[in-house]
C-alpha cells in the first residue's frame, strides 16, 4: 500500500510500505476513507517530537471501513464504518478507568502516527479497536466526520473544560486555527458573555468571526489591551492558548485575569517562560493536557445533530495521494488560507492481512 512516512525532520514522503497486519487480537485493520493533516503532524515534520521514529507513517485522524478484526475484538465487525480515534486505550489501566485515554499505560495513549504507523495511508492498524474506533451515524459525512477524531475533542476537552468555561464569561481564544476555531465553536455551549479570537492572520480572524467570536485582534497590536478594555481592566476568565510557541503561552498568562483559567492546548517544541514573579498572587490555574477523546461519542452525536459547524473548518479537499501537497498547502496556511484539508482515496475491495 501507499503511505505517508516521516524519514526525520524535514524529510518525508508518499512510498510504497508493507501492508497493516493483525498483531494481537484486539487489533483491527482499517481502509483509510478519508484523513486530515494536524497541527502535530507539522511539529513532528520540525523535529518537535523527537519520540517518532524514521520510517513511521504519520496521521492519527482517519475515517475508514473495518475491514478485519483480531479474536478478540467485540463492539465492531468487517463493513462497519468507523471513526479512528486520535487516541487508543487499553480500557484496563488505572488511567482508563478514569477516563483519562490519553495516558493509557496499557499501549494506548497518542500511538498512532506517534509511537506505531499511523492513518495517513491507504489502510492502518487499529490496536485496542473496542474502544479506540467509534461506528459512524449513517447521516456523518466523512469529510465532517475526520475532524471528530482530534480537533474537535481537544478543544473541547483540553481547552472549554478544563478552562471551565462557564455563562457570563469572557473567553480570549489565542490562535485562530483549526484547534482555536473548535475552541470558539465549542465554548458557545456554554454561553460565555463574549469570545475574543487573537492571531497574526486576517483570513484566520475572518474565519473566527463565522464561528461565532463576537471581536477579534491582530496578536500584533496589543491584544492584551482589547482585552483589559472590554473587562473594566479585570482581564479573561479563560485564556485558550492553541498556538505552541512561548510567545503566545506568555500573552495568554498576561491576557488572564486574577482567579482565571489559562487553558494550554498548543503543542510546544521550545520552553516558554512562566512568570511566577507576577502570576503567584494573582490565583490563576494553568492546565496542559493531551486530549482523553471521552467527549467523542457526546461529539458525534451532535455532530448527527447538525449541532457543530464541522464543514465551516474543510477549506480543502484532495485524493489521498496528492498528500504531499495536502502537506505544502497546509504547512503554508497564511498563503493559501487552510484550515483542515480533507483527503479522500480511492476504494479497495481486498487487503492482505498477515497474521501476527
Amino acid at each position: 500500500m501507499k503511505g505517508y512516512v516521516f524519514h526525520g525532520p524535514g524529510q518525508s514522503a508518499w512510498e510504497d510500505v508493507p501492508d497493516p497486519g493483525i498483531q494481537d487480537a484486539t487489533d483491527a485493520i482499517v481502509r483509510v476513507d478519508a484523513v486530515t493533516i494536524c497541527g502535530t503532524d507539522l511539529h513532528i515534520l520540525k523535529g518537535d517530537v523527537p519520540e517518532v521514529r524514521s520510517g513511521t507513517v504519520l496521521g492519527h485522524e482517519a475515517v475508514g471501513e473495518i475491514v478485519e478484526i483480531g479474536a478478540d475484538v467485540r463492539t465492531v465487525r468487517p463493513g462497519d464504518r468507523v471513526l479512528v480515534s486520535c487516541i487508543t486505550a487499553c480500557g484496563r489501566c488505572h488511567y482508563c478507568r478514569e477516563r483519562a485515554y490519553g495516558q493509557c499505560r496499557g499501549g494506548g495513549g497518542w500511538i498512532l502516527g506517534h509511537l506505531i504507523d499511523g492513518t495517513q495511508a491507504e489502510y492502518v492498524r487499529v490496536p485496542h479497536a473496542d474502544l479506540s474506533v467509534y461506528v459512524l451515524p449513517g447521516g456523518v459525512e466523512s469529510k465532517d466526520a475526520v475532524l471528530l477524531a482530534d480537533i474537535f475533542p481537544t478543544a473541547y476537552e483540553v481547552g472549554v473544560l478544563n478552562g471551565r468555561v462557564r455563562p457570563g464569561d469572557t473567553v480570549a481564544v489565542v490562535g485562530a486555527g483549526p484547534i482555536g476555531l473548535a475552541a470558539i465553536a465549542t465554548a458557545h455551549l456554554f454561553a460565555p458573555e463574549r469570545i475574543v479570537a487573537v492571531d497574526l492572520a486576517a483570513p484566520r480572524l475572518e474565519a473566527a468571526k463565522r464561528l461565532g467570536a463576537d471581536a477579534v485582534a491582530d496578536a500584533r497590536e496589543e491584544p492584551e489591551q482589547l482585552i483589559a478594555d472590554l473587562t473594566d481592566g479585570l482581564g479573561a476568565d479563560v485564556v485558550v492558548e492553541a498556538v505552541g510557541v512561548p510567545e503566545s503561552f506568555e500573552m495568554c498568562t498576561r491576557m488572564v485575569r486574577p482567579g482565571g483559567h489559562v487553558a494550554n492546548v498548543g503543542v510546544h517544541g521550545r520552553p516558554a517562560t512562566l512568570h511566577l514573579e507576577d502570576l503567584w498572587i494573582k490565583n490563576v490555574t494553568i492546565t496542559t493536557g493531551l486530549v482523553d477523546t471521552y467527549s467523542t461519542p457526546t461529539l458525534l452525536r451532535m455532530a448527527a445533530a447538525g449541532r457543530l459547524p464541522t464543514s465551516a473548518l474543510v477549506t480543502h479537499a484532495l485524493p489521498l495521494e496528492h498528500m504531499e501537497e495536502a502537506y505544502d498547502v497546509f504547512a503554508r496556511a497564511a498563503d493559501t488560507g487552510a484550515l483542515k484539508v480533507v483527503l479522500g482515496g480511492p476504494q479497495h475491495d481486498v487487503v492482505a492481512v498477515r497474521a501476527a
